[in-house]
């Protein structure tokens, strides 16, 4: 038997026909805090308010570990879309639990398509994925190729956490600059993978600022990540700021 819903939350259509959805729903909003609700919404903008339940990330983690591999997350998982933020994010850490690479890669390519916000986006990643990186660069270089904005977000993310290392090569970065987007969310994951790069890969990183290889704002918006970042030492930072462009017009001119 499905648990009621508190009174006043709205029901996703269809849900009335999945008692296993409105149960993880509820015990959802048995972990809503109203006030980290309102907190949280405002840092999603593109998300409606009333589609925010207010649940910590550590509690929707711990949840998720409980659910995995039950036969309730099984029907959870299948149920898409999703109406709230959170479901959306347990469906994320669900992913997370899937041991099998091809499982857990089909049933990521077919959840990206329903993220809509970058706080999913930039959650998760199957810890399968890591025992397989080669294979995963095929389907990364697909991801940049989306018209998805949170596909798009999540390949260069991938990129980000699972070869600037030993993994790493220096085309990887070309990827990156290759992508072209007017969404302000993928030209930010962008900015953060040149300045992550800057840190763990400096000698490869550094020259597409210093011969201004990047669009202005991507440019720009590198400098201001690596600068703000823990990972530079303060005579890089320095050296870094004097790179800065003041605007588009002198970035054209040092082009020629």
């Amino acid at each position: 038997m499905a648990f009621p819903l508190p009174s006043g939350t709205m029901m996703q259509k269809g849900s009335d026909e999945m008692p296993e959805v409105d149960v993880i729903r509820a015990q959802l909003f048995a972990l809503q805090d109203k006030e980290y609700q309102v907190f949280h919404s405002r840092l999603m903008p593109t998300l409606p308010p009333e589609t925010v339940i207010g649940v910590r990330v550590p509690l929707l983690r711990r949840l998720a570990k409980r659910l995995a591999g039950t036969p309730e997350a099984e029907t959870f998982l299948q149920c898409l879309p999703h109406f709230y933020y959170e479901e959306n994010a347990l469906h994320a850490f669900l992913l997370e639990h899937v041991r099998d690479y091809g499982t857990a890669l089909a049933a990521t390519e077919r959840f990206l398509p329903y993220v809509d916000n970058w706080a999913v986006c930039d959650s998760f990643s199957p810890k399968v994925f890591a025992q397989h990186k080669p294979e995963l660069l095929s389907v990364i270089r697909c991801w940049l190729s989306s018209d998805q904005v949170y596909t798009v977000r999540y390949g260069i993310g991938m990129l980000m956490r699972y070869y600037l290392d030993d993994a790493f090569r220096p085309e990887y970065l070309a990827w990156v600059a290759a992508v072209h987007s007017e969404e302000y969310y993928v030209n930010m994951m962008r900015a953060w993978y040149f300045a992550t790069a800057l840190a763990k890969q400096p000698a490869a990183a550094l020259p597409w600022l210093t011969e201004k290889r990047l669009d202005v704002w991507t440019h720009n918006k590198t400098i201001q990540k690596a600068v703000e970042s823990r990972r530079i030492p303060p005579e890089q930072k320095q050296a870094l700021r004097a790179l800065r462009i003041r605007s588009q017009k002198l970035c054209e001119e040092r082009r020629v």
